[in-house]
């Protein structure tokens, strides 16, 4: 899977006082590369006369995520849309012409399956601390570590190429430091750092001091919707995560002919 270049940020938003951290991820992202912040509420009631109401709460949920995105990064150009139907599925349709995907939950099904890299950001983080990018030689591997230099590039900040060995395989955790470096020759200015421990355990640790981490939704084998290293990042880092996918299209997406989704203009009758 290419990273898009171009395309909105997409924010899928439920609640924007829970989703609040992952509203100002989405417009700082938008803002550093230049996109419109694409701030969508999936509504999954029928479209007959009698779901009025619940289609003005809809476009309120969506008005004030804009606003949040607007008072947090000054500039953003940030436009609500209420798209009918499920989350994960708006999600993954939306994410096949978006540069990134941002949500405020652990959405395993968008995260697994999106056609471009999904931002989870759960709790409010000052973007400080390096970018980690977790590596494990995957396909998605060397796509991490090049979001990941990316993303330092754009705040100004480190990026940290990060590998966790088993005690005693150190010798091939440098190994695999080495050959994602020399496949991701595009990134540069990237420090290579050796962990030792459990995997998701250390990376969680890790995700402590860390403005940012990076890392692909399944490990090496690629089995599954979603890897235990993943799953376990997913649901316990302590700064954003990033997941970026190394296969041509996501495992089990919809079929090729699906409809895309209709995007609704805000409407306060």
């Amino acid at each position: 899977m290419q990273i898009p270049s171009d395309g909105p940020v997409v924010l899928g938003v439920g609640d924007p006082a829970t989703d609040a951290a992952a509203v100002r991820l989405a417009a700082r992202e938008a803002a550093s590369r230049g996109r419109v912040l694409q701030v969508v509420h999936a509504f999954a009631g029928p479209g007959d006369a009698g779901w009025g109401p619940a289609r003005r709460v809809a476009s309120l949920v969506v008005d004030e995520a804009v606003s949040i995105a607007q008072r947090s990064t000054p500039g953003v150009d940030a436009r609500g849309q209420l798209v009918d139907g499920p989350p994960g599925r708006v999600l993954l349709r939306l994410s096949r012409g978006a540069v990134l995907v941002v949500v405020g939950g652990p959405l395993i099904e968008v995260v697994a399956r999106a056609w471009c890299p999904v931002a989870v950001a759960r709790v409010h983080r000052t973007p400080s601390g390096p970018v980690l990018a977790a590596v494990d030689g995957s396909p998605s591997s060397v796509l991490a570590l090049r979001f990941a230099a990316e993303a330092a590039g754009r705040r100004g900040g480190a990026a940290h190429v990060v590998h966790v060995a088993e005690p005693g395989r150190e010798s091939d955790g440098e190994r695999v430091l080495d050959d994602v470096l020399a496949r991701a020759s595009r990134a540069t200015a990237v420090r290579p750092l050796l962990l030792i421990g459990s995997p998701g355990a250390t990376l969680v640790r890790a995700s402590r001091k860390a403005g940012m981490i990076v890392l692909g939704p399944r490990g090496v084998t690629a089995s599954g919707r979603l890897g235990t290293i993943a799953r376990e990042v997913l649901h316990s880092a302590a700064c954003p995560a990033v997941f970026v996918h190394g296969a041509s299209r996501p495992a089990g997406f919809v079929k090729p002919g699906d409809a895309v989704p209709v995007l609704l203009p805000l409407t306060h009758t």
